[in-house]
This record gives structure tokens, C-alpha cells and sequence, in this order.
């Protein structure tokens, strides 16, 4: 079984370190999981998008997906490729701050978080990625919040520790704003 999400927003907002943890996370609980990122010329607005794909086996192709099962948008500029391969019973964190939930053709389920504001209340902007990562685990159980919150360090570079424990508090604040989980794995008795 694999899950697919794909993740986009502009530069600046987190989308690459998010997805090396939500990878990492998965990887410590026992999945197997590989990731591409890409992201425009500039270092801050441009596009950064990141397609991850895990699994309960190794993934045997590079993450280059037609579709997908969930998706975060963090930004309008650059969403519009995403909503066109997000499935139709798919999930989708979506920025509320900046994003008008009216404007997407989604039909799945709808997670709205306004992560802009969220992070600006906390005085760090640049949460946004993490609170959105945080509803996203709450809304799809594909790793435990436990789990991630210890990963957070380990996938910070040396010269940004400092920042490890605001990722955390990120992490808990949009973990607050999903409902009831959408079961990514299965559960066995």
C-alpha cells in the first residue's frame, strides 16, 4: 500500500524541510519512503513543491505520481497543478489564510487551516508549513504526532537546532485544527 501527497507553496514557507520530516517520521515508524523537490530560481516566492510517496514496501519508482491521495496548498500561485491530480476522494490541507476554499475544484475532504495567521500570531512566520504539517498528520494518521515531534531535530541542520522546539509547537498548534483522522494504513487486530 502507498500514499501519496504532494505538497506546494512558494519559497520561504518550509515545504522542503517539511517533507524531509513528514519522510523521516515515516521511515522511524517503520515505512519506507522517497521524496522530490523542487522549487523555482528565487530563494523566497517562488514555487516549492515536493511529491512524497510512502509505503508499507519499498517504492519502486521515482515519486513521479499522476495522481494522489492528499495534498497540503500553502499558497495559491502555484496550486493549480496539484489540484488537478489530487483524486477525487483525496484529502486536502488547504492555507485558509491565503487560499479561498470556494476557489478549488476539490471534492474530497476538506481541511482548512489558517496556518498564515496561525503563524503569525505565534511571531514566527515561518510556521506556516509546519502547522499545516501538523493538521495534516491529525487528519491522516500516516505517522503519530509523537513520532514527529522527536524526528523534528534530527532533520534541522546544526545552524537552525535553535529552531527545533518552535517546529514542535507549530506541529502541536496544527495538529489542534484537524477533526478525526482519514486512516492512511490500515489498522489489524
Amino acid at each position: 500500500m502507498q500514499r501519496e501527497v504532494l505538497l506546494t507553496g512558494i519559497g520561504g514557507q518550509g515545504i522542503q524541510l517539511a517533507t524531509a520530516l513528514l519522510a523521516a517520521a515515516a521511515v522511524v515508524e517503520g515505512r519506507h519512503a522517497m521524496y522530490f523537490g523542487a522549487y523555482g530560481g528565487m530563494m523566497r516566492g517562488g514555487n516549492s513543491d515536493t511529491t512524497l510517496v510512502l509505503g508499507d514496501a519499498p517504492v519502486q519508482s521515482p515519486p513521479t505520481i499522476g495522481s494522489t491521495w492528499s495534498a497540503l496548498v500553502l499558497h495559491p500561485a502555484h496550486a493549480a497543478g496539484v489540484y488537478a491530480r489530487l483524486r477525487e476522494d483525496g484529502l486536502l490541507v488547504l492555507n485558509t489564510s491565503l487560499c479561498d476554499p470556494g476557489a478549488t475544484p476539490h471534492a474530497g475532504r476538506l481541511v482548512p487551516v489558517p496556518a498564515s495567521e496561525s503563524a503569525a500570531s505565534t511571531g514566527n512566520p515561518a510556521a506556516v508549513t509546519m502547522i499545516a504539517l501538523g493538521a495534516y498528520v491529525a487528519a491522516t494518521a500516516v505517522v503519530g504526532l509523537d513520532t514527529l515531534l522527536a524526528t523534528a531535530p534530527n532533520v534541522l541542520p546544526p545552524y537552525r537546532q535553535h529552531h527545533a522546539e518552535g517546529i514542535r509547537a507549530a506541529l502541536r498548534m496544527g495538529y489542534a485544527h484537524a477533526g478525526p483522522a482519514l486512516r492512511a494504513w490500515p489498522v489489524y487486530s
